[in-house]
């Protein structure tokens, strides 16, 4: 395998190119939404210019449009090595979680017990709370001091009433890696199903939703280098046991079944173009397709490896500063290059002035408030999100730390 190529990898992005204002940006926004693929942008334009008709019909236009649609639903499925019946998209992960919820409350379920964890984004959270008035018995998985999740802590709250854990592969906000497969087993064990919120994962590696078996999977395509999409995998077990929420004469088409309106048809055309440019990127660095297991495992391990590789100047630098605390490990295993920080200065006024260098971060709670208020922050203030992926820079990486010293 090459060694990791910065060049061939910015060059598969609008956003890097010589006269692009966001070329000359230190973009550290990343787990908000990254840059789209030049194959995304270039696949939405041509569905507008060419193929903006209503699709699966009998003439040319529609026929292209559907068959491009197709096509994202096979190249989703190959990517995560599932069955192309087992994928759904929606508008968004958000909404994707409030159709569940809305299916598990109408079904026929005996077990009323629902696990949720207080280290989620709230869209994995906050629906299957409020099915607590509904009949069901909700049970929180609460972080420990450090923010993180112990299998341990989950174990006392398991018992044979679990219909539903639910929990994140990667936190929004300390970036801990939790470990899904042994959820999913101990899941199992009772027979309980699992909704894995995987938003803040899948940018850092194409997740295997094989390794780990779960029955729901949910990350965000722009997230993802695509469009502004909700992609999720769920089980056939757990759709046998939900009620469909599409329009009763689609309850039979499996991708249907869980999407009530129509999907945006340009973007899911569009979404197609992140199985192209992982395919790219395994071809240049490793002289072969994507799709096989050991490409893909290779792509991941060659991400990985980068993303460590500028996290751990970053983290070495914080924890020099007493006027910083990091939520979250310094260590650069098990955790993705999310990194939040809460400094003794306003965020807004820091954000604010990291911008006129030219460096743009992340301000909020970023959905993740019960975290943050068992982390005994601020929650006016939150936190300084600093986040990127594998097409970040070192020299992106050295400017946010100038800056950082600088104007803290």
């Amino acid at each position: 395998m090459k060694n990791f190529d910065l060049n061939f990898v910015r060059s598969h992005f609008y956003a890097f190119d010589s006269g692009n204002n966001l070329s000359k940006k230190a973009f550290f926004e990343n787990a908000g939404g990254s840059f789209p693929c030049r194959f995304v942008v270039d696949k939405l334009t041509k569905f507008y210019q060419t193929t903006k008709v209503q699709p699966y019909g009998h003439f040319d236009g529609s026929i292209e449009a559907g068959e491009e649609m197709d096509n994202s639903f096979n190249k989703v499925a190959q990517m995560l090595r599932v069955p192309r019946n087992n994928i759904h998209i929606g508008p968004s992960t958000s909404q994707n979680t409030y159709v569940l919820a809305n299916a598990l409350r109408l079904s026929n379920l005996k077990k009323k017990v629902i696990i949720v964890s207080n280290q989620d984004h709230e869209s994995n959270t906050g629906v299957w709370r409020n099915l607590a008035s509904q009949g069901f018995e909700v049970r929180e998985w609460k972080v420990r001091i450090n923010g993180s999740l112990y299998l341990d802590d989950l174990k006392k709250l398991v018992d044979r009433n679990v219909c539903l854990i639910a929990f994140p592969h990667a936190s929004n906000i300390i970036g801990q890696i939790n470990p899904v497969k042994e959820i999913c087993t101990l899941a199992k064990e009772v027979g309980a199903f699992t909704c894995v919120d995987g938003v803040s994962y899948a940018p850092h590696g194409i997740p295997q939703v094989n390794d780990f078996d779960p029955d729901i999977y949910l990350f965000s395509s722009y997230k993802t280098y695509g469009p502004h999409l909700g992609v999720m995998y769920l089980s056939d077990k757990l759709v046998a046991e939900l009620e469909s929420q599409c329009h009763y004469f689609n309850k039979e088409l499996p991708n249907k079944k869980f999407t009530p309106a129509g999907p945006d048809h340009a973007q899911v055309a569009a979404l197609g173009g992140v199985y192209d440019y992982f395919e790219a990127l395994s071809h240049h660095h490793q002289n072969r397709e994507l799709f096989s297991n050991s490409s893909i495992k290779g792509i991941n391990e060659l991400i990985s490896n980068q993303e460590k590789k500028l996290l751990k100047p970053l983290l070495d630098f914080l924890k020099t500063r007493k006027d910083v605390r990091l939520l979250g490990s310094y260590d650069t295993e098990d955790r993705v290059p999310t990194v939040a920080i809460v400094t003794k200065k306003s965020n807004i006024a820091l954000a604010k002035e990291l911008n006129g260098l030219n460096i743009s971060v992340g301000v909020g709670d970023f959905y993740a408030v019960r975290l943050l208020q068992a982390l005994d922050v601020d929650i006016d203030q939150g936190v300084i999100r600093l986040s990127f992926v594998h097409y970040t820079s070192e020299s992106d990486v050295e400017k946010l730390m100038s800056g950082l010293d600088q104007h803290l």
